[in-house]
């Protein structure tokens, strides 16, 4: 079988970014029997895979996307004698013979109020082309049950052909007891001897606040008021602005929060390591890698009811109202004022985040492939 992967998504810097470029590696380690064309928009990560015998990668210059996805495409897997074509992200080909799979990360658009997120023309678009990719995909893998809920919900006659596929964090994520690398990384960016950590991108518009950094800093200033002593550090790209555009004087907590921009991966282990509490009280997320991060290093959480993010901490977390500042601040004081709470939860993250793994991720889209190409 010669299998295409259409790998646009994988220049993306946020979670379609890291699954793109994890999926492809995870199935090239596990099959050697198929062989692999990978397709990219750009040269960014041209060569990446090198070291695999059966994968060949192909640079397709473009600029538009959608003739990118609908034109060149198709017009190379016919070239390259494909069988079937993998989207890490959730468009297919809609004019192609090969068999199709593609991956959702959330059906937010069709389920109110979480779209309202999304800005007139994003909700206009997807709610009328997403149709015509589920028509046509063959198969779809969904990163979890409540992206699954969504789209079976939103079009029932999908059920058969959509299945929840969890991910996970990269191996490098887990506790760290080193106390020289603590010490080390500790030194490097500044941090503090207690603190409570959050990782968010800076997320800009007025409607797009899923990030709920607002929500978060109002919670940390309640806490504090209650007696908290630990700071507040806050990881991701451009994370800084938020600083900026918020008036983090009036809250009281000006001087208590540390903005310390995108991380290295290599170094975020100790963050988790070291922090005292996981805060990940966002709006609405399909698969919250972070998460998964802070279960696999045994730092305990405070984050969301509903969507994915009660969804992949179930029974680990302290889940609440994002919208509600006062039971976040709550949530937080009967943490991390309970060492033996604490341990609880360390333990009962390092036990759940075993069922987030790339390599299950990959035998289990393997088998799609697999399943399809028989039929066929």
């Amino acid at each position: 079988m010669r299998i295409g992967i259409m790998m646009r998504s994988a220049d993306e810097a946020g979670g379609i970014g890291v699954y793109a470029r994890n999926i492809v590696e995870e199935l090239l380690k596990l099959d050697h029997e198929n062989d692999y064309v990978l397709f990219y928009k750009s040269e960014k990560h041209m060569g990446r895979y090198a070291a695999f015998s059966n994968c060949q990668e192909i640079f397709l210059p473009g600029g538009n996307k959608a003739i990118w996805d609908q034109i060149t495409i198709p017009r190379a897997a016919r070239k390259e004698k494909i069988d079937l074509i993998f989207n890490p992200k959730f468009t297919v080909p809609l004019f192609t013979r090969c068999k199709t799979v593609m991956v959702v990360h959330g059906a937010d658009w069709f389920v109110p109020p979480y779209d309202e997120v999304y800005t007139t023309i994003d909700n206009f678009y997807i709610k009328r082309v997403m149709p015509l990719y589920f028509r046509k995909a063959d198969y779809i893998s969904s990163v979890s049950d409540y992206s699954t809920d969504g789209f079976v919900n939103a079009f029932p006659w999908c059920k058969e052909k959509i299945k929840t596929i969890y991910f996970g964090p990269n191996k490098i994520f887990k506790r760290i007891d080193d106390n020289q690398q603590l010490e080390t990384v500790r030194a490097k960016y500044n941090l503090p001897d207690q603190f409570i950590l959050t990782v968010i991108r800076y997320d800009p518009g007025s409607r797009n606040t899923r990030k709920n950094f607002k929500g978060m800093a109002e919670a940390y200033s309640l806490y504090k008021k209650m007696g908290g002593k630990e700071k507040f550090v806050v990881v991701g790209r451009d994370c800084d602005r938020y600083g900026e555009e918020h008036d983090l004087k009036a809250l009281g907590i000006k001087d208590d929060l540390i903005f310390t921009g995108l991380v290295p991966q290599a170094d975020l282990p100790v963050f988790y390591s070291l922090a005292k509490l996981y805060l990940y009280t966002t709006i609405i997320e399909a698969f919250p890698i972070p998460t998964t991060e802070a279960m696999a290093c045994g730092c305990p959480i405070v984050t969301s009811n509903g969507t994915g993010l009660e969804e992949l901490t179930h029974g680990v977390s302290l889940a609440v109202d994002p919208l509600d500042s006062q039971a976040i601040a709550d949530a937080m004081e009967k943490v991390l004022s309970n060492e033996s709470m604490q341990l609880e939860m360390r333990q009962k993250g390092f036990e759940r985040s075993k069922i987030f793994s790339w390599e299950k991720c990959a035998v289990e889209t393997l088998a799609i492939f697999q399943k399809l190409v028989t039929e066929n």
